[in-house]
């Protein structure tokens, strides 16, 4: 299996339980922490001439891009032998990347002229265990994904 296909499952397999995640916090909490909706909303108020499904569309196909962002990171560490593709390092990628996509919802909020009205500090704060869900998904994915291809890829 090649790069590009492992980098494909760990992004899709780590965004889609990172979303489940956010979305049993927004449940719990009864705040709105689903990234798809708040990329959406920002979307829908700089371009209000889409309809409906375009923005939602491009809400979801913006969130699960950054998560094949993330994991053609990760990859590319583990291909390059950079680090193991233990569970270990995945929570150690988890929060790092946590600490990372802080930064980044801060900065595109900022940024926004019209940004969503939330809890920004409780946002921020579930962007941390939301990523270590992404980031040990991944792994885990990652780690189904090359046994695949046994020789080129020895358990860790």
């Amino acid at each position: 299996m090649n790069q590009l296909s492992k980098t494909l499952i760990a992004g899709i397999a780590g965004t889609s339980v990172m979303t489940a995640d956010s979305e049993l916090m927004s449940v719990i909490f009864g705040e709105n922490y689903r990234e798809p909706a708040h990329l959406a909303e920002m979307i829908k108020r700089l371009a209000p001439g889409l309809s409906k499904h375009a923005y939602k569309l491009t809400g979801w196909g913006a969130h699960f891009a950054m998560g094949v962002v993330f994991a053609a990171v990760y990859v590319e560490l583990w291909e390059s032998k950079k680090i193991k593709h233990t569970l270990v390092n995945g929570l150690i990628l988890g929060a790092v990347s946590g600490i990372l996509g802080l930064v980044i919802w801060k900065a595109t909020f900022k940024a926004h002229p019209f940004p969503p009205a939330l809890h920004y500090d409780h946002y921020y704060l579930q962007r941390l265990p939301a990523h270590i869900f992404f980031a040990v998904t991944a792994t885990l994915a990652y780690r189904l994904a090359c046994k695949a291809d046994p020789e080129k890829h020895k358990e860790s």
